[in-house]
Formats: structure tokens, sequence, C-alpha cells
């Protein structure tokens, strides 16, 4: 298991996980909390870290070998699919600057690159609660819950 902060491991014990699964992290960072959920899904599922800073992808990358982990220098708006890449079935964010409440524009259109890449019935976890809020990414889903 990656060394993580109690407070990423709390995070991570609030996810829903299970073997198999797609996971997006949007704002990575050096992708301490990528490499425990690519752990948690196992060699099955997938995980795709991304930041919108090239200097923390590639710290990510040095210290990351699973097969089942990749990274991307991305910002959470400007986030879309690559041709043939399969949605994912849940995406995270912690400390996203697009998802923080301040830039509602960028909030807006994050939200739309998200739901446009992620299954239906898929879930943004965001760190707004203790831990997380759940906030589903679909319109026949309601309101944010508590994770």
């Amino acid at each position: 298991m990656a060394e993580l902060s109690s407070r990423l491991a709390a995070i991570l014990d609030a996810l829903p996980l299970r073997p198999g699964m797609r996971v997006l992290e949007l704002g990575c960072g050096p992708g301490a909390l990528a490499r425990a959920i690519a752990e948690r899904v196992g060699p099955e599922g997938f995980v795709l870290g991304v930041d919108r800073s090239m200097m923390a992808v590639q710290a990510a990358e040095r210290q990351s070998d699973a097969g089942n982990l990749k990274f991307r220098v991305v910002t959470a708006e400007g986030f879309r699919l690559k041709a043939g890449e399969a949605p994912f079935d849940l995406v995270v964010a912690i400390r996203v600057g697009a998802l923080d409440g301040r830039h509602p524009e960028l909030e807006a259109a994050a939200m739309e690159r998200l739901r446009a890449a992620t299954v239906p019935g898929a879930s943004l976890f965001i760190d707004r609660g203790d831990p997380l809020v759940e906030v589903p990414l679909h319109e026949a889903e309601a309101g944010p819950k508590i994770a």
C-alpha cells in the first residue's frame, strides 16, 4: 500500500471503490492517492490521474509503475476522453480550483466534461465535506450526498 497522509487515507476509505473500476482523479499532484486507488481497484481496474501541472504529472510518473495507472497533463475544465478511451465509473477531486466554488464558469465547464467522460450513474467525490461530498454527475440523480 502506498504511503498516505491520514487525510488522504480517510479520503481513500470513503470512496466506494471495487475491483475493476475505472477511476479518474482530478488534481492528482504527485500521484499518492492515484497509486493507492490503483491498488484498490486491482489489475482489472484502471486509474487516470490528471493535473494541470506538468511538473506534478512528471513526479507522479516517476513514482508509479503500475500497469493500471496513467497520468495526463490537463485541467478539469479541459478534460476529454481520448479517442477509444472508455468512460470512468467514478471521479475524485481533492483541492481542485475549478471545483472549489470560486470560479462558477470553470466549474460548469468541468462538470459538463465530467458528465461526458463518465458512465451513467457515476459520481464525483469532492473535498467539500468530512471527508467527501458525493455529487452525482448525471441528471437523473439528485443533489449532493455526504460520503
